[in-house]
């Protein structure tokens, strides 16, 4: 009997066994049917496989998804809007089987492309779905594309009158802060390359596409940048903002916060009004804080008080601890300094600034212009003068390559430079033909005389 029983319980789990392996054999049989015609980009005889597979084994293997996506950017791409749909199921069948191997802000914002671009579902459905991406998987959320997406239908929401006003200045403050973020983090990388080659270390080919893939993803970076600012437009200029904080101080006079966005917002537009003052004056009686430091180093400024002004704006930056606003008030000192005619300082400020900020091209440009200004000062004979012309047009390189918004500007400027400095024939009749130059004044370094 009890052998009987035995026999009977291996048959049984040799049937359920042999179900699940021959459900995996389908499962595998059918992964293969329709990987292997996809990567042939046979994608009319891979599709019905595929609707096999997500019916039967749809948490069998990452690949069904990843061919899909392919599959259905095909198919949409041909005019069939049809697979738009499919494509949004399949994005969402990835993100419920394979979580773990998904970066997941960047579905959700692919999907929230789509709707948008196609115009699926209400504008508010589509901001919504953005939103959900930014709120919940900020790090993975990296489209340029879809970052201007999210904050234009804010904007659009705000003028059909359905969004506040400071929600969109809100969404405007997150969203460049994410751009700028991933722009540093670019930038910082492209830098590395460009000092090595700047120091004759000839870099491999894949270190070579690693830096042009780095300058096209800063150019993108750089263009939704300048979408987003151009889509806030009027918003945020003086005669819209100044209203906006008169009608609020009262209500919101104790409100720190509040007071630092208003503050920040005039700040930044240069608004001249009486009520930046009462901002200020506030915001130091309840919080003393590099900001409200910064601020009042601003309006020493417009009194004309600049010693008074670099005070502030010296103990603002001792104080700051955020990024961002530590490079807006190094960007107040070092142009303090330049517009002084203290290069020397100046460009120690904007090298502080670029430590943290390597993305920014306006310091870059505004040291190499410094560079040039000073040519009469940096050398002994006329060619050591004209020479510090390349030092210059070597700065508006790095410009025009870590930052697209100057690109066009950078590379002009560092054209220019190099028609100043000593020509083929200067070269050659001081026989100075891959020699250095080293300079002695507050430029300091070297530069290596171009082989004829």
């Amino acid at each position: 009997m009890k052998t009987k029983a035995i026999l009977i319980l291996t048959a049984l789990t040799l049937l359920v066994g042999g179900k699940s392996f021959a459900q995996m054999d389908d499962c595998q049989l059918n992964l293969s049917l329709f990987v292997e015609p996809a990567k042939a980009k046979n994608y009319e005889a891979a599709l019905p496989y595929y609707e096999k597979l997500i019916k039967d084994c749809p948490n069998y293997n990452l690949a069904t998804y990843q061919y899909a996506e392919k599959m259905f950017k095909h198919f949409i791409d041909n005019g069939d809007k049809e697979k738009i749909q499919s494509l949004i199921e399949s994005y969402n069948l990835r993100l419920e089987n394979f979580p773990k191997k998904t970066k997941q802000g960047e579905v959700l914002s692919d999907i929230a492309k789509l709707k948008y671009e196609n115009g699926i579902g209400t504008k508010q459905e589509q901001f919504d779905a953005f939103n959900e991406a930014f709120t919940k998987h900020e790090e993975d959320f990296t489209s340029p594309k879809a970052l201007y997406a999210f904050f234009s239908l804010a904007v659009d929401l705000y003028d059909e009158g359905n969004k506040d006003i400071q929600e969109v200045f809100d969404l405007y403050d997150a969203v460049t802060e994410k751009i700028e973020k991933e722009e540093n983090s670019l930038a910082e990388k492209l830098t590395g390359y460009m000092d090595k080659q700047d120091a004759g270390t000839k870099l491999s080919s894949k270190e070579e596409r690693y830096m042009s893939a780095y300058e096209n993803n800063l150019k993108a970076y750089g263009q939704v940048k300048g979408s987003v600012n151009g889509k806030l437009g009027i918003l945020a200029d003086c005669p819209n903002l100044i209203p906006l904080y008169e009608k609020d101080f009262e209500n919101k006079k104790d409100d720190v916060n509040w007071l630092k966005r208003a503050a920040g917002r005039l700040s930044a537009k240069e608004c001249d009004t009486p009520l930046f003052f009462k901002l200020v004056q506030q915001l130091h009686n309840l919080e003393p804080s590099a900001k409200s430091a910064y601020y009042l180093g601003q309006l020493a400024d417009q009194e004309g008080n600049t010693s008074k002004a670099m005070e502030y704006y010296n103990e603002a930056a001792d104080l700051e601890t955020e990024p961002a606003a530590k490079v807006k008030i190094y960007r107040r000192i070092a142009d303090n300094f330049r517009g002084k005619g203290s290069y020397g300082q100046a460009r120690t400020y904007y090298r502080k600034l670029l430590e943290i900020k390597p993305s920014d091209g306006t310091s870059y440009l505004r040291i190499a212009t410094m560079y040039a200004k000073s040519a009469n000062n940096c050398g002994t004979t006329p060619f050591e003068k004209r020479a510090i012309n390349w030092k210059a047009a070597e700065m508006a390189d790095k410009a025009a390559r870590v930052d697209a918004a100057v690109a066009s500007s950078a590379r002009a400027a560092a054209s220019s430079y190099r028609q100043r400095a000593p020509s083929k024939q200067d070269i050659f009749s001081q026989s100075m033909a891959g020699k250095t130059v080293t300079f002695s004044c507050w430029v300091g370094g070297s530069v290596r005389v171009p082989n004829l």
